[in-house]
């Protein structure tokens, strides 16, 4: 199918993309499709499944159909084909009428090699017309997972697929493509699609840049402003419910934080502002439901954190590996409590399906087990899909961040006794309760039941309740405890419980002594700011380069450069257009439209090598001299990247909204009202703050913003600060 002169893959990879090599398992793809083989890909996010298609449609003589289930990514999909000189476009339903028009005939005069279709467009009249006007060499699949009932995407849609190829005058290569597969749905795949012999390729699940934890916070939001004030770049926050969204999207923005929510109860104009906000760079953190990111060709996004866990493997995988597809370091956070086992339930259960909740639990506990495990994450989730590997792979929190293991059994023998003098009442409580009792807080509630009388009162005083909940939930998940599937999650002792209490069996949990002791501190938090052996001043002037051009061109940043190609910029530091051209990721078309601009950035800085390894001395003058104030009220986010522009010139590191909040707090310009909002105080009004009411569906919340005379207060703030830091 390929014609008689064609170049050869690599060259195709080198023009058009940049890459010299392919990535593991691409290489065989291509060079199979190219023999007319069907193939099944199955590489996690980030491993490059796209130009496994791309490359082979470029050398057939036909066109290419990508059947993809999302408007956002044929857009971001076709933007960056379009930006490296490859002819494609989409057809979907956010096109006019007159663009479907012609787009069609595009595509009828042969003027793409790929074209992006939505599956429920495969029988619309005016495809099945262009399907018989032109050659379709190829028909490829992404995200094919969503053809099985099995996998966490089912989408009815995708089953009309089959149909569709049967019907095309002569039938085309078929390839899928999906980041995670079990083996029921990897069945599917194959016997739904009726796929011909086809050359099967999983590279493997595993991405090392990736760092997973699983925490257990006594307060969850305290747990993520405290991650969040840390972390660098672009991160998504999941939540399982509309209502957490709105809730966790209106405190991250009182607190200063530059957040976006996502979910399907707003409108489609609602949820494609917010998106586009989070592609343009224009916030830094959207929360969404699961509604939110399957799809999302964001590559610099540096965190994910679950808010609230998943209901299988595959969800959170599938989500967790929206973090660091550039391949530059990237962490995957996890809160767990058991309520979330309670809200996960509520989901399932609402479905009339016996046999999908049935199925549905069972993929919970497997689920409800990765965030119990003491072992190393990674290897329970590549378990899960199917491979073996090493107990320690050193970058989760189990391997590198859980600490040694501590013998509890003590204590564990303390709250045990607890619940079973509880349960021999034939009483039972949740773990507020339960808790309030091993510490010996006597409120109204506990005296008027008498449980300040029960032996075990105080006999964990001083201990703090996060460290008995790592407890509890270590005896919920070894089955020592059973906790009810309701609203009140009372917990009742099993018989497996008198192992421990009378048996002599041992609890061990690691790092417990990390949480015993009461403290008042936000938990352990690992900083995202990714080490690339770069100087700062000259990767923030070139992400300002690509931001100009994509601002003036109307694409995200990452259509024009990854983060992970101007790191490599920034390590080669090329100096002609040749030179660039031996940049990872910079293609001959890239290299054309954009090169000159990129060189001029890397020249002037290496006009004076010493200065760039060397930031220039921090004054007070420069500071106030530099930020750019603005004449519109600004959120204190805002402020803060006028004065974090200007910082990183200097080699300081970025100040945090939430740290220009304490600032103005303790400088008396703002404070805390009852409900935890920050609102101006009589000197702050005078000097520019103000506040403004925002609706939401979920009702209104008050958020402060700053005049000019106000942002030149934080600026004067920063100088203080900066000062005592240097």
């Amino acid at each position: 199918m390929t014609q008689g002169n064609s170049p050869a893959p690599e060259q195709i990879l080198k023009q058009y993309y940049g890459y010299e090599t392919f990535r593991p398992g691409q290489g065989d793809i291509v060079e199979n499709i190219l023999r007319g083989r069907d193939a099944l890909g199955i590489m996690p996010t980030g491993a490059g499944k796209s130009i496994c298609y791309q490359v082979p449609a470029m050398l057939f003589g036909g066109v290419t159909l990508v059947i993809s289930p999302l408007i956002s990514l044929m857009r971001d999909q076709v933007q960056a084909l379009c930006a490296s000189g490859i002819p494609a476009a989409y057809i979907n339903s956010s096109l006019t009428p007159r663009q479907t028009s012609a787009a069609l005939s595009n595509a009828r005069q042969g003027k793409y090699k790929l074209i992006y279709i939505a599956p429920e467009r495969l029988f619309a009249p005016s495809t099945l017309e262009l399907t018989h006007a032109v050659e379709i060499s190829m028909v490829a699949i992404d995200e094919a997972h969503c053809i099985s009932q099995w996998g966490h995407d089912f989408r009815v849609s995708y089953l009309d697929i089959p149909a569709f190829i049967e019907g095309l005058p002569k039938r085309p290569i078929v390839t899928c493509f999906t980041a995670t597969a079990t083996e029921r749905v990897r069945e599917d795949i194959l016997s739904t699609l009726g796929l011909e012999e086809p050359f099967m390729m999983t590279t493997g699940f595993d991405r090392p840049n990736l760092y997973f934890e699983v925490r257990h916070p006594a307060k969850k939001y305290e747990e993520l402003s405290t991650y969040l004030e840390k972390a660098e770049g672009a991160g998504i926050v999941y939540c399982a419910t509309r209502k957490e969204v709105e809730s966790v999207t209106e405190k991250l923005i009182a607190d200063g934080f530059s957040a976006a929510r996502y979910h399907a109860g707003l409108s489609d104009y609602e949820r494609g502002q917010a998106q586009d906000d989070f592609l343009y760079d224009k916030i830094d953190i959207i929360v969404a439901t699961n509604a939110f990111g399957m799809g999302i060709d964001k590559p610099n996004v540096r965190y994910v954190v679950h808010y609230n866990m998943p209901q299988n493997l595959e969800e959170y995988y599938q989500q967790a590996g929206r973090a660091g597809r550039d391949g530059l370091p990237a962490d995957c956070i996890l809160f767990f409590a058991r309520k979330d086992i309670v809200t996960a339930l509520f989901l399932i259960n609402r479905s009339d399906n016996q046999e999908e909740i049935r199925r549905a639990r069972q993929l919970l506990n497997q689920m409800e087990g990765y965030c119990q495990t003491e072992g190393c994450l990674r290897t329970y989730f590549l378990n899960y899909f199917g491979e073996s590997t090493s107990d320690d792979c050193g970058n989760c929190g189990s391997c590198n961040g859980g600490g040694a293991a501590t013998d509890v059994t003590v204590d564990a023998q303390k709250l045990l006794s607890c619940i079973m003098r509880i349960n021999r009442q034939n009483r039972s409580y949740g773990f507020a309760v339960i808790s309030k009792i091993l510490r010996g807080k006597a409120d109204d509630a506990i005296r008027q039941r008498e449980l300040d009388k029960l032996p075990t009162f105080g006999a964990m005083k001083g201990v703090s309740s996060a460290y008995i909940r790592r407890i509890y939930d270590k005896l919920a998940a070894t089955k020592m405890l059973a906790v009810s599937d309701d609203e009140y999650m009372t917990a009742t002792a099993t018989a497996a419980a008198g192992a421990v209490v009378f048996g002599g069996e041992r609890v061990f949990i690691a790092g417990a002594e990390d949480s015993k002791a009461v403290s008042k501190s936000g938990g352990r938090s690992k900083s995202t700011v990714p080490v690339y052996g770069v100087a700062e001043p000259l990767l923030a002037s070139l992400k300002a380069m690509r931001k100009s051009l994509a601002d003036e061109q109307g694409v995200p940043a990452f259509v024009i450069f990854s983060d992970a190609t101007l790191v490599d910029m920034a390590q080669k530091r090329p100096k002609t257009l040749l030179d660039m051209r031996s940049v990872s990721g910079v293609g001959a078309v890239k290299c054309q439209r954009y090169g000159e601009q990129f060189l001029q950035t890397l020249l002037s800085f290496q006009d004076n090598a010493e200065a760039l390894e060397r930031p220039p001395e921090f004054s007070a003058e420069a500071l106030r001299a530099a930020v750019l104030l603005s004449d519109e009220p600004l959120p204190v986010s805002r402020v803060a990247d006028l004065i974090n522009a200007v910082l990183v010139q200097y080699g300081i590191k970025k100040m945090s909204a939430v740290t220009m909040n304490k600032l103005l707090i303790a400088a008396g310009y703002l404070e805390a009202a009852a409900d935890g909002s920050k609102v101006p105080t009589a000197r702050g009004r005078e000097a520019g703050l103000a506040t403004i009411e925002r609706s939401t569906n979920h009702g209104d919340f008050t958020q402060c913003v700053f005049a000019r005379a106000a942002q030149a207060v934080c600026v004067e703030l920063a100088v203080v600060y900066c000062s005592e830091q240097l």
